[in-house]
């Protein structure tokens, strides 16, 4: 009879057969390989998987602790949200039949070799030379795999292909920097790849293509159940709306009290007094470069650690840092303002998380000196950084491989608020927080948008928002909703839905994170009343989230009551 122990070491072989993913994970396994992007492959793990799926569904729970039996159930919901991704069809085909994915393919893994591995530089070459040499046979295998694609993706894809020169690059340049001894074959290899994607992208574009990606309500449903998530689509519609409706009353409120402040018209718009924020609290770039961002938000790191241990709001600890990097040109399409990426949670020593920011002349307005700390707050300490820190640190196999979404997205979108609350930007909290609602209203657009791309009904893009949405193309109506309700420049617009296509039920975690965190933090806070101050259960809220690892929050209310806080 199979041990719980040899369970779970299934469950983790299984999760770290892709070459990137472990690579991501911190695992040493695979490390000069590329992914096997066949059908074959793919075909492979879906019945390794089923049979793991079973191993879970058919194991005795007698005598198993309450973590033990969370991590059983947390296993299967991971497998079948796995096999799920396999396997669900629109068009008659799988996802990954219709997406090309060179870009992110070839230079995930690479990127993480060159820029977050703590190994000597000859080795992290060594890989590096070895996956390039395998470029062209993974394109070719790419390719096979393709029928018919959506257009819009094909698109995404040549745009990221067409930067992967540079990067290869770069890495001949650090290898000759490092006087690696084996920099001839480097270069062959970067040459031979580079011929490889130039030949791709011309077969790529020749390709028959569809406009169509829409997967179904009935599917959709499933794979919102899939992340743990217990909302119909109508609730989610509406929970759209009404934040929406709410935040909109919020703005106006705000809008009202900084036409005052400022002695501008009371009539100003919205729009207007965004404009003029972003003015007047604009960064001014020295010697007009863009990269000269990036030590200011090493500075708000430094400022928002400091302000946070003065008042021991999150439990910090040492073992953890985090580089501020500009976003690759490869990765721009996909990353519309700041993104960040999670230390490996099986690499022992400190976590380092990597936090991209995409600079660009029309994106200044998203890194003015009040959008500077939310970002900073949202993708740093206490956000993304701490908490995906924290939960690499947890003991539990199955919670270091779990991503669950509505657990991240809530908790850091839940804090721009709170942050705010306990006096971080001082005299500039109503300045802050109008610039911080018009952008949150993105989770309520995302989530709106999530569920048309993904259902293919208009309905879902009506949230109350004077739009037209008369357009065939759902990129164009998205995008009228979007820019209507956050005001986002065109780059940015077209690269949050670049990423709603793809990511599909991702976008929609925000809204439904934020919604539940403050739903169980409130439970917690009356649960608490007249045994803790406020300050003291928020202490031991963030304490006892950032400590659990990661799930999704329908279970993670599970632990907060068995720990008899609810």
């Amino acid at each position: 009879m199979e041990t719980y122990q040899q369970l779970i070491q299934s469950f983790h072989d299984y999760f770290t057969q892709d070459a990137n993913d472990c690579i991501r994970l911190g695992v040493t396994r695979h490390l000069d390989d590329l992914p096997d992007p066949s059908l074959a492959a793919i075909s492979r793990r879906v019945t390794n998987g089923g049979r793991l799926l079973s191993g879970f569904q058919n194991f005795s729970r007698d005598h198993l602790s309450f973590d033990r039996q969370l991590d059983l159930d947390l296993g299967i919901l991971a497998l079948k949200s796995e096999l799920f991704r396999l396997t669900y069809r629109f068009n008659g085909k799988t996802q990954l039949e219709q997406m090309p994915t060179a870009g992110d393919d070839i230079s995930n893994g690479l990127f993480y070799l060159f820029i977050n591995d703590p190994r000597p530089a000859q080795s992290r070459l060594d890989n590096i030379t070895a996956r390039l040499e395998k470029v062209p046979a993974f394109l070719a295998a790419l390719l096979g795999r393709l029928d018919t694609p959506v257009q819009r993706w094909v698109d995404m894809d040549v745009a990221k292909t067409a930067e992967l020169p540079a990067f290869f690059a770069s890495l001949c340049t650090w290898a000759k920097r490092e006087q690696y001894p084996g920099i001839v074959r480097l270069k062959s290899a970067r040459k031979k790849a580079e011929t490889a994607l130039a030949d791709y992208t011309a077969k790529l574009q020749t390709m028959t293509t569809t406009v169509q990606f829409s997967i179904g309500p009935d599917q959709a449903a499933r794979l919102i159940a899939l992340k743990g998530i217990d909302l119909s689509l109508d609730e989610l519609h509406r929970l759209a709306k009404n934040f929406l409706a709410a935040t909109t009353r919020e703005i106006e409120t705000l809008r009202r009290k900084l036409a005052a402040k400022y002695n501008l018209p009371d009539t100003i718009t919205v729009e207007e007094l965004q404009a003029f924020l972003n003015h007047k609290y604009r960064f001014i770039l020295k010697n007009g470069s863009l990269d000269s961002l990036l030590p200011r938000y090493q500075q708000e790191r430094n400022k928002i650690q400091s302000f946070i241990e003065k008042q021991n709001l999150f439990p910090l600890f040492s073992e953890q840092d985090m580089l501020i990097l500009r976003t690759p040109a490869f990765m721009t399409p996909s990353i519309p303002s700041g993104a960040m990426v999670s230390p490996p949670p099986f690499r022992p020593g400190v976590k380092t998380s990597l936090i991209y920011l995409t600079l660009s002349e029309e994106l200044l307005d998203d890194h003015t000196e009040l959008a500077i700390p939310c970002m900073m707050i949202h993708e740093g300490i206490p956000g993304h950084h701490l908490q995906l820190a924290t939960a690499c640190s947890h003991p539990s196999v199955i919670r270091r491989h779990f991503d669950a979404q509505e657990h991240s997205e809530g908790w850091t979108t839940m804090l721009e608020d709170y942050m705010l609350d306990r006096g971080y930007m001082g005299d500039l909290t109503d300045e802050a927080r109008f610039t911080g609602k018009r952008d949150i209203s993105r989770i309520g657009a995302r989530t709106a948008i999530d569920l048309y791309f993904m259902t293919g009904d208009k309905h879902y893009l009506d949230v109350d928002i004077p739009v037209d949405f008369s357009s065939n193309d759902p990129f164009v109506n998205a995008g009228r909703l979007l820019q209507a309700v956050t005001g986002f420049t065109p780059g940015r617009t077209q690269a949050e839905l670049n990423w709603y296509s793809q990511e599909r039920g991702y976008p929609l975690c925000y809204l439904v994170g934020n919604h539940l965190v403050w739903q169980l933090k409130k439970e917690l806070t009356a649960a608490q009343a007249g045994r803790l101050s406020s300050l003291e259960t928020d202490r031991l809220f963030h304490k006892v989230y950032l400590e659990s690892g990661n799930m999704p929050l329908s279970f993670l209310r599970k632990l907060f009551q068995n720990k008899n806080l609810l």
